[in-house]
């Protein structure tokens, strides 16, 4: 079985049950689908002899909602622009840091960022981190024509393009596409013109994707040849044998974002057992994994190290020259602009 069978197996899995891998009843994990993969708790498993149960959400505003509507469980994976939201609704709780050795491995701005910790008490662990640019048909599509983000906007690629049904992942394109490269400054001004920019876009999308599994088949059958994607997608189809390039220097630019977990507040399970999980993922064992089976990059910086450029810049981790907008949190009444607006383009107003 080809790692694209297996994830577009997973969202079948996702689809048909709110829980879908079951193993250690005393530790609950809501999280992405895709990381309930072995390779992502590998101390865990050994010392306890399985992995957590899990549960997945295919959207942060949707985990939000079910945890707010009472959904319990013992940790979480949200991305970095939620956590204030989170932390201000009451569902977080600090993580005992004595109990994972391994926080001391990560960069010191994500130990010392005062939305992450507050207090002395840290409310949320970085964990994993990725890029987002052009992924495209390289059978069809030239280098050229993904030069810049206006190819979202070309009418020969109508019906053709795709975007990510995340709100943080399609406004960072957009603000890239209409000049604003550091969204914690952006205006009111700036934020209407990235959302007129991303109704335009709309307007030529074949499909909003959920996850890498579900652009990875839409963009293997043909029917999408240019999509916003995480470098996950293109890594993994490249793989699997498809001719598949990923542009993260359109001249616009592209975008970098990180994800981690937090500590649910009254989780049913165990808190050692989720102190355990959270070490576990920060382990070298799981940055190989992370690195290069997914594509994707690790916050323990020590284990980061031990790639070469050669790896790196396959999974499409390098450094680039062409602008970055780094997804950090951002204003909160800004996002929950962002929040609605989108569920209108979306819906074609």
């Amino acid at each position: 079985m080809n790692r694209l069978t297996k994830l577009l197996g997973t969202v079948a899995l996702t689809l048909a049950s709110t829980t879908a891998f079951a193993a250690d009843h005393d530790l609950l994990v809501f999280d992405w689908s895709g990381f309930e993969e072995d390779g992502f708790f590998i101390k865990y498993a050994e010392k306890y002899g399985e992995g957590p149960t899990y549960a997945f959400f295919g959207e942060e505003e949707e985990a939000f909602q079910k945890l707010r509507s009472g959904f319990k469980a013992d940790v979480a994976h949200p991305c970095s622009q939620s956590i204030e939201k989170w932390y201000q609704a009451g569902l977080l709780e600090p993580w005992d840091i004595s109990k994972v050795p391994s926080y001391a491995t990560l960069a010191e701005n994500y130990r010392t960022d005062p939305t992450f910790v507050r207090d002395g008490k840290v409310y949320f662990i970085p964990t994993d981190l990725g890029m987002t640019g052009i992924a495209y048909n390289a059978d069809k599509i030239t280098p050229e024509q993904v030069g810049s983000l206006e190819v979202f906007l070309d009418p020969a690629m109508s019906g053709r393009t795709s975007l990510p049904d995340n709100v943080e992942d399609s406004y960072a394109l957009a603000y890239l596409a209409t000049g604003t490269t550091d969204w914690t400054k952006a205006t009111e001004d700036d934020f209407k013109k990235a959302s007129e920019w991303l109704r335009k876009a709309h307007a030529n999308a074949r499909a909003y994707w959920a996850d890498g599994a579900e652009l990875a088949q839409l963009m293997a059958t043909g029917e999408v040849l240019v999509s916003w994607s995480w470098n996950e997608t293109p890594v993994q189809m490249v793989g699997d044998g498809y001719n598949i390039g990923f542009q993260r220097e359109a001249k616009e630019g592209s975008s970098a974002w990180f994800c981690g977990y937090v500590n649910l507040k009254d989780g049913p399970g165990s808190e050692d057992k989720a102190h355990d999980f959270i070490e576990s993922f920060l382990s070298q064992d799981t940055a190989d994994y992370i690195v290069n089976e997914w594509g994707y990059g690790h916050s323990n910086t020590t284990a980061m190290a031990t790639f070469d450029e050669e790896t790196l810049t396959g999974v499409g981790l390098n450094q680039i020259t062409a602008p970055q907008l780094q997804q950090l949190p951002m204003d909160i009444s800004l996002r929950e602009q962002m929040i609605k607006e989108f569920e209108r383009i979306k819906a074609g107003f």
